[in-house]
Formats: C-alpha cells, sequence, structure tokens
C-alpha cells in the first residue's frame, strides 16, 4: 500500500485499508483474477469521502478567517 495513504486524513479507511493489504497479500494471481477490485472500489470510495470531508471543513476554516479579517478591516476603516 502506498504510503501516503496511512495518514492521519485517512483514518476512516484504516479498515479497507487493511483489507486491500491482506487481499493483495495473498498473491499475484488473487489480484490478477479480480478479487480484490471490489475491495479497491470500497478504498477509492471511501478516500473520496475523507478528502470530501476535509475540503468542507477547510473550505469552513477559510471564510472563518476571511470573515475576521474583513471585520478587522472594517473596523480599521471605522476608526480612521
Amino acid at each position: 500500500m502506498h504510503p501516503l495513504l496511512h495518514t492521519k486524513d485517512n483514518i476512516g479507511c484504516e479498515e479497507v485499508m487493511t483489507a486491500l493489504e491482506e487481499c493483495h497479500a495473498r498473491g499475484f494471481m488473487w489480484k490478477a483474477i479480480g478479487m480484490c477490485s471490489d475491495i479497491k472500489k470500497d478504498l477509492i470510495k471511501c478516500l473520496k469521502e475523507e478528502r470530501a470531508k476535509q475540503q468542507t471543513l477547510n473550505r469552513t476554516e477559510v471564510q472563518d478567517k476571511n470573515a475576521r479579517i474583513r471585520q478587522k478591516w472594517k473596523e480599521i476603516d471605522e476608526n480612521s
């Protein structure tokens, strides 16, 4: 498994990642005949959901930060 998949941001997908690693550990033929495909699809779906959550969180934080900055500029303009 790619080392970047095992980050703190993907904790919600850890169980699926482990299942995929176990499936891949069964050998090349197991992977080649598509026995791991469903697990891989589940992992992709889970990672996509985790990424969407993180994007929403980041967007909210940026909007809050921008609102605070606008408020401070408004206060500066009023006091000038």
